[in-house]
């Protein structure tokens, strides 16, 4: 697949580290990306991409969805939050274009979910749910036709990282000196009461047993400096056991570094001779 037109939805600590990652890690660089950011954020976009060598030539942002639907991206990246899911996926898979949806939290709503399905084929394409921060999503969704028993999975992070959820009203995060679970539910509560950390649950879910049948246990854990992604899975044709230590965003504490080269990888199995 020839990727002449990359689009971009946010420009937020993971898009951001994207565009450098791939402009370093592609053999021939992307000739054009375009990101669709807020009005408000527009003109501060323009001068971030300004700031990123070597890519800024070919890196533009606009604030409306026709401008990123005119310039026909061959391939597009959500990575703005659940809202940018529901405001944008549906008309690009509608319009026919590819788009890999990272805040797959989103998905926790049955109605957006099915909405989004038929708007991939009405258009004649997909969408694609990148791992993201967790590793053994592939395994995972093999194994699930075979029948699974159970889906256990840990999300433990260090106090800091919870700050602006609700773990605030549980747990007094500054002053913890030892581990806390303070969630533990389905994943598709897990989804939606904690979108900005939950899209691992999402995941999982979708990749396993489903949003009602995946068991989630949230951590505040003072003893850890990165977010930790643990999920243990049984069924007929195998029993899995998967630990990530995934390190976090320095412009966001919340976001997994390993999320960023997930979304790289997908665009490179894309271009390249192999994928893997």
């Amino acid at each position: 697949m020839t990727l002449n037109c990359l689009g971009i939805i946010g420009f937020g600590s993971i898009a951001s580290t994207l565009a450098e990652v791939l402009e370093t890690s592609l053999d021939r660089p992307i000739d054009r990306i375009v990101c669709l950011v807020r009005t408000a954020s527009l003109e501060k976009t323009r001068r971030v991409l300004a700031g990123i060598s070597g890519v800024a030539a070919r890196l533009e942002a606009v604030d409306a969805l026709d401008d990123l639907v005119a310039a026909r991206p061959d391939l597009v990246i959500e990575c703005a939050g659940h809202e940018a899911v529901r405001s944008f996926a549906a008309p690009l898979l509608r319009h026919g274009f590819e788009t890999i949806i990272t805040s797959i939290g989103a998905l926790s709503d049955p109605e957006l979910h099915a909405e989004l399905v038929q708007a991939a084929k009405s258009g004649n394409t997909r969408m694609v749910l990148p791992a993201g921060a967790v590793g053994g999503i592939d395994i995972l969704s093999a194994i699930s036709r075979s029948g699974v028993e159970s889906v256990t999975y840990t999300s433990r992070k260090p106090p800091q990282a919870w700050h602006g959820t609700p773990a605030e009203n549980l747990l007094d995060l500054d002053e913890l000196t030892e581990e806390a679970v303070f969630y533990q539910g389905t994943a598709r509560a897990a989804a939606s009461d904690y979108p900005k950390n939950a899209n691992v649950a999402a995941t999982i879910a979708l990749a396993g047993a489903g949003f009602e049948n995946t068991r989630v246990r949230m951590v505040a854990d003072p003893e850890v400096d990165c977010n930790v992604h643990e999920f243990e899975v049984k069924s007929a044709a195998a029993e899995l056991s998967v630990t990530v230590r995934g390190r976090p965003s320095p412009q966001n504490p919340k976001t997994s570094l390993p999320t960023v080269y997930s979304l790289a990888r997908e665009v490179m199995n894309r271009i390249g001779p192999v994928a893997i």
